[in-house]
């Protein structure tokens, strides 16, 4: 039975991991996780989304959700592959001609569990900090310090992957500072989540902060410095969104860099992206980056982050604040990811012709991913990634390899990113505050436009005429009936009303958010995040639980997905 947590005030951490059943000052290992544990789903790369039934039994035709992630892409990302929208090509690892949907939370009820639960014990629940706990402290960082026997994968007593050290302080530029003030080097952006189950209507808020090696948040002599860190990230934008990129007036003699291709080192307002070295035009970053960069130690390329690059990305339940859904203290999970080694444009072509090759040679092999659970899984493209979700207590404690099998899949192998990452090419260009730097303010997606393809073509108009749905299985029907009629057909009012304001589109109701975060508590307490981790609130209607060797999808004619324009930027 599910306990219950009556609250007179917000709990305490300690408190409610108390109720529980969790005693938070312990450093003992109460997740009954082992990180040495064998993989069991050996094509957990391959994400419960793909197992979608695009043809609808009520109808003729099929719908197109998997275009955002299956379709064209521009070069270094040589991972086109709009003929995944045709049919279900799946590896047959169980023998056979079928492949077997091991996702099967998505097909449990747990309807009459999630109406057991009151709504103060979820909302208290996720109004629990569970990465800082009752202090300051970084309480996973705590606990890696003294690492459990059961997460020593290597049996070096110590931990030997990432450990969090982000402060989730964040000043009006999006710079995150610890508790004494300095700067941790992370950087928080907004940006538009990607269509599908990353919009928060379909259960979950999530942020993502990225932090460049130490030369390129130096000036040339060593010394930290802000505006030379500020430049630096400005000119990675450039080169991954292919654009010019606006920034604070700077006089260039200072950085020995002609920042916006004039001809001279005078005073600079945007970042100008001309990156064609056949044609012998290059770019150059700043600051020590600059130095390490002449020296052949830091390479450039458009499309491509620098080598010691990181990312952290985190999962956040549902919360209510007057009424409105915002992002709440509690983290389901904290992605991490960083970029190991450089991978030229001939590099990531001839290991595209290689993935080629053995997947022609062996269709049923399942990807193979070189690493470990403590130090991280390493994907094709040079990046290693890690993952942290909560035990059945709601401490966070390293993801098991087939848990982090999960993510590595969709960053490493997809044409829907840049470099591997989905997230930055994604972000606000000109929201009228700070470029998109900064955190997320309370209501982020109010007036906030639908943004326009490089096609012209608006986003998630798009993709809900694609889908006629805002989520991958057609399960939200707020969505559905928000935007479409009982024919099915799209609201004119509705759409209309998205060009201007994607609230309406991002936000669940209120009811739909205490459900959402009650079906996902539910998988936290049995741990069965190997079998999905999505929040169902009744069985997927829309899922096949087989799939026959290369079954058609329905899906005629594939859709492209160009990536999103920047808009203006300031001369």
């Amino acid at each position: 039975m599910t306990p219950r947590i009556l609250l007179a005030a917000p709990l305490a951490a300690a408190q409610i991991l108390a109720l529980v059943g969790c005693n938070a000052s312990s450093d003992r290992d109460d997740s009954g996780i082992n990180l040495r544990q064998p993989v069991g789903n050996v094509i957990a790369n391959i994400p419960p989304q793909c197992f979608t039934r695009t043809q609808d039994t009520a109808k003729t035709g099929a719908e197109n959700p998997c275009y955002v992630c299956h379709a064209g892409a521009p070069e270094p990302n040589y991972l086109s592959q709009p003929e995944l929208q045709l049919s279900y090509a799946f590896p047959q690892v169980r023998g056979g001609n079928m492949t077997p949907n091991e996702w099967s939370n998505l097909f449990v009820d747990r309807g009459e569990q999630i109406a057991a639960i009151p709504d103060s014990d979820v909302l208290a629940y996720v109004r629990t900090d569970n990465y800082r706990g009752s202090g300051t402290q970084i309480e996973l960082a705590q606990r890696l310090s003294a690492v459990p026997d059961a997460w020593d994968v290597n049996g070096n007593g110590q931990w030997d992957g990432y450990v969090p050290d982000a402060a989730f302080a964040f000043d009006a530029l999006g710079y995150d500072h610890d508790p004494d003030g300095a700067p941790t080097g992370w950087r928080a952006f907004r940006y538009y989540p990607f269509p599908g189950a990353f919009m928060p209507t379909n259960g979950s808020f999530d942020d993502v902060l990225i932090r460049l090696p130490k030369p390129f948040r130096q000036d040339e002599s060593g010394r930290d410095d802000a505006v030379v860190y500020g430049i630096n990230l400005a000119i990675v934008e450039s080169l991954i969104r292919r654009a010019d990129v606006p920034i604070a007036p700077v006089d260039e003699a200072t950085l020995n860099v002609d920042l916006d291709r004039d001809g001279e080192l005078g005073t600079a307002r945007r970042v100008r992206f001309d990156w064609a070295p056949l044609e012998q035009r290059d770019m150059s970053y700043v600051g020590l980056a600059r130095l390490e960069q002449a020296a052949g130690r830091v390479h450039l390329a458009a499309g491509l982050f620098p080598v010691g690059t990181e990312f952290l990305h985190s999962v956040r339940y549902l919360d209510l604040v007057d009424g409105q859904v915002v992002a709440a203290p509690r983290m389901k999970e904290l992605r991490y990811s960083r970029k190991q080694r450089w991978m030229s444009y001939s590099d990531l072509y001839q290991q595209a012709l290689r993935d080629d090759k053995e997947a022609d040679l062996d269709p049923d092999r399942p990807e193979q991913f070189l690493g470990n659970p403590e130090s991280g899984l390493k994907s094709s493209l040079g990046w290693v990634y890690q993952g942290f979700i909560e035990d059945r207590n709601g401490r966070l404690r390293p993801q098991t390899r087939e848990e982090s099998q999960f993510c590595v899949g969709c960053h490493g192998g997809l044409s829907a990113t840049d470099d591997g990452n989905f997230a930055f090419s994604r972000k606000l260009a000109d929201d009228g505050d700070n470029s998109g730097w900064g955190y997320w303010s309370q209501r982020p997606f109010r007036a906030l436009p639908d943004p326009l393809r490089s096609d012209g073509q608006p986003e998630y108009a798009t993709y809900l005429k694609a889908n006629h749905a805002g989520d991958e299985y057609r399960a939200n029907g707020e969505v559905r009936d928000r935007y479409f009629d009982a024919a099915n057909q799209p609201k004119a009012d509705a759409f209309a009303a998205l060009q201007n304001d994607l609230e309406p589109l991002m936000l669940p109701s209120a009811g739909r958010a205490l459900a959402l975060n009650k079906a996902y508590w539910l998988v936290v307490r049995e741990q069965s995040f190997a079998k999905g981790r999505d929040a169902m609130l009744a069985p997927a209607r829309n899922v096949l639980r087989e799939v026959t060797a290369d079954q058609s999808t329905g899906i005629e004619t594939p859709l492209s997905a160009p990536r999103l324009t920047t808009g203006p930027v300031p001369q």
